[in-house]
């Protein structure tokens, strides 16, 4: 599942995506009517106006992509960096941008932060406020009372064991991004 776009502009989704189409459509007959006027005239096509016109489409048909499939950006932070960057590789494979780590840094908005339970130790206060506000995904080796009773004062969304399956991880995920 991918979330929508907020506009910049203040103005909806809707409302952007149906702008952005007219533009490409607009951009695209003006191609298309340069290479029949070309064809008619019997002249040779204006290349570098026609260049600079389908750079134009390309530019907004990625804004339709983007606003229409905004991608997920995950970060999973792990003591294990070769596991994290597996699972990240898995990650950008089903569509998320993921990134991976063993140390924590400043979210991006929206971003999904899948955590390590172990590394929580080494966290000061102000790290561990960040790690709560994040409502994470927790992932750990441990499957004791009082693990599962940390990071349910982390406010963690869901709880997984290593080793984590990919989908599973992938379900949390959709299961967070649909909370908000």
């Amino acid at each position: 599942m991918r979330p929508s776009v907020e506009s910049a502009t203040g103005s909806s989704p809707q409302t952007d995506v149906a702008a952005a189409l007219h533009r490409l459509r607009s951009t695209l007959a003006r191609l298309k009517a340069e290479l029949e006027l070309a064809e008619v005239d019997d002249t040779a096509p204006p290349i570098d106006r026609l260049l600079a016109g389908l750079e134009e489409a390309f530019a907004l048909l990625s804004t339709l992509e983007e606003a229409d499939h905004a991608v997920v950006r995950v970060l999973l932070i792990d003591d294990d960096g070769r596991l994290a960057e597996i699972t990240a590789r898995g990650l950008r494979r089903l569509g998320y941008e993921a990134e991976s780590g063993s140390a924590l840094r400043a979210l991006k908005a929206g971003e999904i932060l899948v955590f390590d339970l172990g590394l929580l130790p080494g966290l000061d206060d102000a790290e561990k406020d960040a790690v709560r506000a994040a409502r994470p995904i927790v992932v750990t080796g441990a499957t004791d009372p009082a693990s599962r009773a940390v990071a349910a004062s982390l406010e963690a969304t869901d709880y997984l064991v290593k080793p984590v399956v990919l989908e599973a991880l992938a379900a949390a995920i959709k299961r967070r991004v649909a909370e908000g």
